[in-house]
């Protein structure tokens, strides 16, 4: 007989714990690199905290350093190029963005990352009249998080349309999209009187519609565009190649097998 097991609490426990599975923290060195340790010295006065992470240094620094950091990395010890900038969404947490720049150091074969915490609605001061890459990243940032960037010498939307509602890489952002999302092309191309007839969109790359009209859904039932549903099979000729003829019904190798 199996052991009872009690269920009293079965609603709040997981069957499936592995869904919940949180990956390990990436492991932290501490700083012996002596290249890496004349960085740290030079940038002692703005640090909070610093360690090595997959052969990188990693630098944390308040908000407000941003812009001297950068300006000394690059001036005083080598790091002339910025690679990468961008935000992670930590607002239901702890209200606030964490934002990263990673700098390459080309002479030494070197990456530093520099992290800070922004506070939700604050503004960062921009790094374009150091790095010239950093202008596009800081737009991107704008425009997919909403963070506000000073000084920017063009600060607008750089994937999304400039009238666009909302920031698409935030998590409370709907993957599919919100009611805007919906009818945006729409009411853009056609107006909003024709919400009834045209409907809204449906953003959900899964979905198959076995009446498209040039049916791609359904392979062997394609109809010519603007041609009318059919249910009737069609013939296909797959384009013969060098190493496999696709209209033969029947496979030699298969054959040899058998």
């Amino acid at each position: 007989m199996r052991k009872y097991v009690p269920k009293d609490n079965v609603q709040k426990k997981s069957y499936y714990t592995d869904r919940f599975w949180v990956a390990p923290r990436v492991p932290r060195e501490i700083v012996e690199d002596t290249h890496f340790n004349v960085v740290v010295e030079a940038t002692a006065s703005m640090v909070k905290e610093s360690y090595i992470e997959v052969g990188q240094l990693v630098l944390h620094i308040a908000a407000e350093d941003n812009f001297k950091m950068m300006k000394l990395l690059k001036e005083e010890c080598g790091y002339t190029q910025c690679s990468e900038q961008s935000a992670v969404d930590y607002l239901a947490k702890d209200n606030e963005f964490e934002l990263f720049w990673q700098l390459l150091n080309v002479a030494e074969a070197k990456r530093v990352r520099v992290v800070c915490r922004l506070a939700n609605g604050a503004a960062i001061e921009s790094i374009e009249p150091l790095f010239k890459s950093a202008n596009f990243a800081e737009r991107e940032m704008f425009d997919m998080f909403g963070i506000k960037v000073n000084n920017h010498p063009f600060l607008k939307r750089i994937l999304m349309p400039d009238d666009w509602e909302g920031h698409p890489l935030l998590k409370t952002y709907p993957l599919h999209g919100d009611e805007f999302a919906s009818w945006y092309e729409v009411d853009k191309i056609f107006g909003k009187e024709y919400r009834d007839i045209i409907g809204p969109e449906n953003r959900d790359q899964a979905r198959i519609d076995e009446k498209d009209t040039k049916r791609f859904s359904r392979v062997g039932y394609e109809v010519p565009f603007g041609a009318e549903y059919s249910e009737e099979k069609t013939d296909i000729e797959y384009s013969e190649t060098v190493l496999v003829d696709y209209n033969k019904t029947a496979s030699k190798t298969l054959d040899e097998r058998r």
